[in-house]
């Protein structure tokens, strides 16, 4: 198992852009194949194929927006690269993990982040991190210290710390907020009771196992693997529901839309494909980035998707029609984004401090794209 942020970068298959290419078109092929256009066949259009004619009221009107709120601010918040960033369920608070193995809790006040505090404990790299899905105050850390911490923003402390077989670098909590998912880099997978801080269930997968998310309804369990595949289990019986062919290449990043309806994930191939949570067909492709997709995020509303790798710019579309509705730019490559759950503003951060790019710059801050540009 590697992280997203990891698998972007240091792989065999990270072939550079026109590698990554021309597997794409080849996915974006493969995505609207027999398997996934159902009975129709290949060259028949499925329903959802619609060409779109134009853009879309909305899109038109968060173009506008944009417009007026384009500024993106940096905030210092570690020594070393961030490799996570998260909002609170309420989004009063964005949470970073880095590789400096701590973690860091800004506030979000009117046009800014203010750090409130810097989280210490772990031994090794935060690599991922993940709030509670409907306690604001609650937020689980995945370390390579074969540990995760669970921490109250309310007492700045560690309320738990449970130890686990490996190197974590995945981390996910249930939407009932009754469990917490870990994957370590030996493709097992810890699920622990949120409450006893026990280990519920193990599951030691053959294959490498990327990204791991419960749908929104909390009964099926999905990862992401180093063959394309996206593997759905039943949960909480954790017995194989399906093995969906995504793309040609190692499938990196899932996430799913907050309306349900949705579900992307990003690959090496450098595409975007967009699912149905019922149907489990590609609806379609997001085919805007060159490098390997690393890290997604939908809006509050389920209409945008942000999108990003090692390209100089994150990618925003519009869900429904698949058209470029902005892109952010960015002078570096990109760990992590996360819309606001509320608002339309998108928390990401960089490589800041590589030596292929400025080694001047400083290393360590998340950014916040959406603020009014006279702010």
């Amino acid at each position: 198992m590697r992280g997203a942020a990891a698998a972007g970068l240091s792989a065999p298959w990270h072939a550079g852009r026109a590698g990554a290419r021309e597997l794409g078109m080849a996915a974006a092929a493969a995505a609207v194949g027999p398997s996934a256009l159902g009975p129709g066949g290949p060259g028949s259009l499925a329903p959802w194929c619609s060409v779109s004619s134009g853009p879309t009221r909305y899109v038109l009107g968060m173009q506008e927006l944009f417009r007026g709120h384009s500024k993106t601010r940096e905030f210092p918040a570690h020594s070393a690269k961030v490799h996570s960033v998260a909002w609170s369920c309420d989004g009063r608070r964005l949470a970073s993990g880095s590789f400096d193995k701590t973690a860091s809790v800004f506030l979000l006040e009117k046009d800014r982040l203010v750090k409130e505090n810097n989280y210490r404990g772990h031994g090794d790299s935060v690599d991922q991190l993940c709030w509670h899905p409907s306690n604001p105050d609650l937020f689980v850390t995945a370390s390579g210290d074969k540990t995760i911490r669970i921490w109250d923003v309310r007492t700045t402390k560690c309320i738990a710390t449970v130890n686990t077989k490996g190197e974590n670098i995945n981390i996910c909590w249930s939407p009932d907020g009754q469990t917490i998912a870990v994957g370590n880099k030996d493709d097992v997978v810890t699920f622990i009771d949120a409450k006893t801080h026990r280990s519920k269930a193990e599951e030691q997968f053959k294959f490498e196992v990327n990204e791991i998310s419960w749908n929104n309804d909390n009964n099926m369990f999905f990862l992401t693997n180093g063959n394309g595949c996206i593997n759905i289990l039943s949960y909480p019986e954790l017995k194989p529901v399906q093995s969906i062919n995504a793309h040609p290449s190692n499938c990196i990043c899932i996430k799913f839309d907050p309306t349900g309806k949705y579900f992307a994930t990003g690959s090496a191939d450098a595409l975007v494909s967009l699912w149905d949570v019922d149907e489990l067909v590609c609806v379609r492709c997001f085919s805007r980035l060159d490098w390997p997709v690393r890290t997604l995020s939908f809006s509050h509303d389920g209409k945008m998707l942000a999108s990003a790798s090692e390209d100089h710019f994150i990618d925003i579309s519009e869900v429904e029609t698949g058209d470029k509705l902005w892109e952010v730019q960015c002078e570096s490559p990109t760990f992590t984004v996360a819309w606001h759950p509320k608002r339309p503003l998108l928390a990401f951060a960089c490589d800041d401090k590589d030596g292929k790019y400025d080694s001047s710059r400083e290393a360590g801050t998340v950014k916040l794209f959406g603020l009014p540009n006279d702010s």
